[in-house]
């Protein structure tokens, strides 16, 4: 995939400890070059907007770019008449990188791990806490760091570009005129991006001859759906009381990743996390350490009407 191509491009090689080097020997700095690199391969594999939006490239934290909203016009021209001159309509946006973090505190036998071995065994953790809160505040604004109005979902209800599931004759009919939203800003639907949840309602659709309309009667989960991609957001990540599916042209959606990620690592702290008995954790009491990874992303959106939403039935 391009995005993925291009965020390997951009991720900062670092140095890093020799496998045989204990954990305990490195406390600070930054992930391993290979285990850095697989730590962002599973947030890109798994983030549904890393997916499926554009990837900005990002040197600072925050970058202003312009880009193109509406191209030149051509003008009828008779013999020896002046053509005339027309402007393109660039505007400029701006997208700032915000800093994203994890505490996974871990017990001491993590400690016999080597460096390489221990973030094999961590780096899912980090992946789906960096991704679900990525996606979450992306996609529907909720927890967002970013400016008031950026996220898809709020693009949307500023479109008014939503309909109510089974508001039409059937599913196909739903997803149809969903993309006839986005068409009529003069936009490209370019896919669908859902929870695994709905994947049975797509099995589900049928025709008039009860045959499967997106799936064929051997397949577990429709990959297309009116000729687009499909893209399952982990169910941790979406807001079901807002939206079923989302589509969109998602090249009015941008993200970049300012730098790799950092981390550190601390026996000695303590976390304010309330445990079931009802206090924070002291990691010297327990005999356990924390790793704490951070990272920097950045995320906009360019237009209201790039974006349509399938809402909930909200029929009492």
């Amino acid at each position: 995939m391009k995005n993925k191509q291009l965020l390997k491009a951009n991720i900062k090689q670092f140095d890093f400890n020799p496998d045989n080097v204990l954990l305990m020997d490195a406390k600070t700095g930054t992930i391993p070059t290979e285990q850095g690199t697989l730590v962002l391969t599973d947030f890109m594999q798994n983030s549904v907007v890393a997916q499926i939006a554009t990837y900005e490239n990002m040197t600072k934290p925050k970058k202003e770019f312009t880009y193109l909203a509406d191209g030149p016009g051509a003008y009828w021209v008779g013999e020896a008449e002046r053509i005339q001159t027309s402007k393109a309509e660039w505007l400029k946006a701006s997208m700032e990188a915000k800093k994203l973090g994890v505490i996974i505190p871990v017990s001491k036998e993590f400690l016999r791990y080597s460096v390489s071995d221990f973030f094999n065994e961590v780096k899912p953790m980090i992946a789906e806490a960096f991704y679900t809160k990525f996606d979450q505040a992306a996609l529907f604004g909720n927890g967002s760091p970013y400016t008031a109005g950026t996220s898809v979902w709020e693009r949307i209800t500023a479109s008014g570009n939503t309909i109510e599931i089974g508001s039409t004759p059937n599913l196909y009919t739903d997803l149809n005129g969903l993309v006839a939203l986005v068409e009529d800003g003069d936009h490209d639907a370019n896919g669908f991006t859902t929870t695994r949840r709905f994947r049975q309602k797509l099995r589900g659709a049928v025709d008039g001859q009860n045959k499967p309309i997106f799936n064929d009667t051997t397949a577990g989960a429709a990959n297309q759906v009116l000729g687009m991609p499909v893209g399952y957001v982990d169910g941790k990540a979406w807001d079901y009381s807002k939206a079923e599916l989302i589509t969109g042209d998602w090249k009015y959606a941008r993200y970049g990743i300012l730098q790799g990620i950092e981390y550190a690592i601390s026996e000695d702290a303590t976390l304010t996390t309330i445990t079931a008995d009802g206090g924070p954790v002291n990691l010297f009491e327990r005999d356990m350490f924390a790793l704490r990874a951070t990272m920097h992303i950045g995320f906009m959106t360019l237009k209201d009407d790039a974006f349509a939403a399938l809402t909930p039935d909200v029929t009492p």
